[in-house]
């Protein structure tokens, strides 16, 4: 039997070749004017895993974007692994702060990564994590070291909420029964420590509109006798922490989980250097939460982050005018225990409460998810464990993620299932910014890593 590395070795040149030919296409779900790119991608993901021997595949439609459908089912008796991952990406704006298009992939050396990264909008969130599985199955149907059943569910609504899979996984679950989900759409610690992702934060994703006068007004005509609706929806925003950075809504914190001590300490055993994070990010200080350190404020703390804010003239040169509307979008992240439904409502309920008279306020609600925590005691977690252990010749250090993957919630509730989550990204792959990327290295180290916890957990669960 060929080893993963050496099958990888053989086939590296192939491998890359096919993950820049799908990094080309604009899968951009946010955007309806790329909606034939999105489903263009659909039929590729299809076609990518009828070619790595899934004996069984299809685009099921759905009220949004398909979800596409795969499996390798070997006997009825054994595991089965369901994994789900995502072929739509993110907008590339600003394009004017790539290095190099977004959708032109290139392999560029880097001090990090001196065998390559690729470089384009979803190498990394999740393309290239998503392809590693693809290629993994590849290696194993090719050389006859399946062990187990697998199914593959790789949808198109990730990055707007991952809508329609909500209903898909409601309405197919005897379709998608499983033994364990395996998702790859996370991160490592540092290129040679692994990390195996035991928490995931959930998400409140809403928008928000201040509304003033009927129109438009004359700055010098009407400033200063009516509520400018910027002013106002600015030292609104500003009012949601107060001088420690803690969120001031009331309730916020009601349902959050504090970690022991312990749990705390183990979480700091983990590497980290805070001069190498502000020089990575070009910044002069980190700023937060008080009383929590840099890595327990963007993983085990809830956070309330502006995303966007406009209103009035921004084009080029002066209008003076006092706007008639303003907007913000406004993202939530949320730790285990706090229900998106109930922080949505509770700031919906403080954001109308602290509006002044003379505007008027509207929030809309758009998305989000709870939060995931991974029992490290799961033959899943184990299985994963071993596989980094085999491939990196160290244990995996288990790690609490900032992001949210909403659906991994859903997941357990729906299909009573847990998820593991064997990330290969790292913090500088510069996911959702420009010039995001993937190393060659990462990349490769993936498609070695994944056919272990098969073979692992298959071994386990007997």
């Amino acid at each position: 039997m060929q080893e993963p590395k050496a099958y990888i070795e053989e086939n590296k040149d192939r491998f890359l070749n096919e993950l820049i030919e799908i990094l080309k296409i604009p899968s951009i779900s946010a955007d309806s004017a790329f909606s034939h790119d999105v489903l263009h991608m659909a039929e590729i993901v299809e076609k990518s895993l009828q070619a790595a021997g899934c004996s069984h595949t299809e685009i099921c439609e759905t009220e949004g974007y398909p979800i596409v459908y795969g499996e390798h089912m070997i006997d009825p008796s054994l595991p089965t692994v369901l994994v789900y991952g995502h072929y739509d990406v993110q907008p590339p704006d600003p394009l004017d702060l790539w290095d190099s298009p977004p959708f032109e992939p290139v392999i560029k050396q880097t001090n990090l990564h001196p065998e390559g990264a690729i470089y384009a909008r979803g190498a990394s969130d999740d393309k290239g994590q998503m392809y590693m599985h693809v290629k993994a199955l590849e290696y194993m149907v090719n050389n006859k070291v399946l062990p187990c059943n697998v199914k593959f569910m790789i949808e198109g609504e990730e990055e707007v909420g991952s809508n329609s899979l909500v209903t898909f996984v409601k309405d197919h679950k005897e379709k998608l029964a499983n033994d364990i989900i395996l998702i790859s759409d996370t991160g490592m610690i540092a290129k040679d420590i692994p990390s195996v992702t035991a928490g995931l934060r959930g998400l409140s994703y809403v928008e928000v509109e201040v509304t003033g006068p009927n129109r438009d007004l004359h700055s010098g005509l009407y400033g200063g006798a009516v509520a400018n609706p910027i002013n106002v929806l600015a030292k609104m925003i500003a009012s949601l922490h107060d001088e420690n950075n803690h969120i001031t809504i009331p309730g916020f914190y009601d349902k959050v989980q504090e970690l022991s001590k312990e749990e705390r300490a183990a979480m700091a055993e983990a590497p980290f250097n805070i001069e190498d994070y502000k020089r990575a990010l070009d910044i002069e200080e980190v700023y937060g939460e008080k009383g929590y350190t840099t890595n327990e404020r963007n993983s085990i703390r809830p956070t309330l982050d502006v995303n966007g804010i406009w209103g009035g003239y921004t084009g080029e040169g002066a209008k003076t005018v006092i706007p008639s509307k303003a907007y913000a979008k406004i993202s939530m992240r949320l730790v285990p225990d706090q229900d998106w439904h109930e922080i949505t409502d509770l700031f919906t309920a403080h954001f109308e409460s602290i509006a002044p008279k003379g505007v008027r306020v509207k929030v809309t609600p758009h998305h989000g998810g709870q939060g995931y925590v991974t029992p490290v005691e799961n033959i899943g977690y184990k299985a994963a464990e071993k596989a980094y252990t085999t491939t990196f010749g160290r244990s995996p250090i288990p790690e609490r993620s900032g992001g949210s993957i909403p659906i991994v919630a859903l997941f357990e509730e729906e299909m009573d299932s847990k998820t593991i989550l064997m990330g290969f990204g790292l913090d500088s792959d510069a996911i959702h910014s420009p010039n995001e990327h993937f190393g060659v290295g990462n990349y490769l180290k993936g498609i070695e890593t994944i056919p272990y916890f098969y073979q692992y957990f298959t071994e386990l669960s007997k």
